[in-house]
């Protein structure tokens, strides 16, 4: 064969000169912000603020890079003082507190060394005079008595007003006094004379034939109710309360009509 001249060597390839920012990797994977390269900040916070600073973004666009830097400010909410009027306010209710407290032990301590006691209602002494009948159902009667009112407090005085003092028949009202008002001393008694008439008072049948009944045993059953308004005085302390007194009364028949039994109780309402 003949003698062929050498072959050049072949041409050594190199790589091209590319820029680190622009390569792939750097365009893939470089993340867009880099919080721990952000410019600190040289301005000065205020007392009582908080800053709150977004991370820089840089941009790489192979002629710039900015930073962008985004600023929240909150402002704390500062420790409110209580205002005056809420002091006054507490102070007036510890107050009130204290002499509710005061009044409360000082009310105990005058009822323990007082020990009140309500007034007593009573009838020792009756008379019945007259029982008749206009009709099968209307009748008349007239009853006279002696009613006892004590006041058995050693320390308080007491008046009463608006006593009224009604007659029942089973239920039935047939007969009202009204007494006017009076006073009693410490540990006093009285003796108030009552008289009650029925004039022409309706009965129901069965009501009437019992009135008969019992006027033909000579045994008559009453009922006597007092309601009274009383009120008490211990020095400069008053206060008033309603007492109902109720007594069963049995007596003969008139015109000497007595008393032979009676029953009464005093109640404070």
């Amino acid at each position: 064969m003949p003698n062929l001249p050498p072959l050049p060597p072949p041409p050594q390839l190199q790589p091209p000169e590319t820029p680190s920012w622009e390569t792939p990797s750097s365009v893939w994977y470089t993340p867009r912000t880099t919080p721990w390269r952000t410019p600190q900040s040289t301005q000065s916070t205020p007392v009582g603020q908080m800053v709150l600073t977004k991370p820089a973004t840089v941009r790489f666009n192979g002629l710039d890079a900015e930073s962008r830097k985004d600023r929240v400010i909150l402002r704390q909410l500062r420790s409110s003082r209580t205002s005056l009027w809420i002091w006054c306010v507490a102070g007036l209710c510890f107050v009130f507190s204290l002499l509710l407290i005061f009044f409360a032990i000082t009310t105990l301590i005058v009822f323990l060394a007082i020990r009140p006691r309500i007034p007593v209602f009573d009838i020792p002494n009756a008379n019945l005079h007259t029982i008749y009948f206009d009709s099968p159902v209307f009748f008349n009667g007239d009853l006279s008595m002696l009613v006892n009112f004590t006041n058995p407090n050693k320390k308080i005085e007491v008046k009463f007003e608006k006593l009224r003092i009604e007659l029942f028949f089973f239920n039935r009202l047939i007969a009202v006094q009204v007494v006017q008002p009076f006073s009693q001393k410490k540990r006093e008694t009285r003796l108030e004379p009552i008289r009650l008439i029925s004039s022409l008072v309706g009965l129901p049948v069965n009501h009437a034939v019992e009135l008969k009944r019992q006027l033909e045993n000579n045994k008559i059953e009453y009922e006597i109710r007092g309601t009274f308004k009383v009120r008490a005085h211990f020095g400069m302390i008053h206060y008033s309360y309603s007492l109902h007194g109720r007594c069963q009364l049995q007596m003969t028949g008139p015109p000497t009509g007595i008393l032979i039994s009676h029953n009464c109780t005093t109640k404070k309402r």
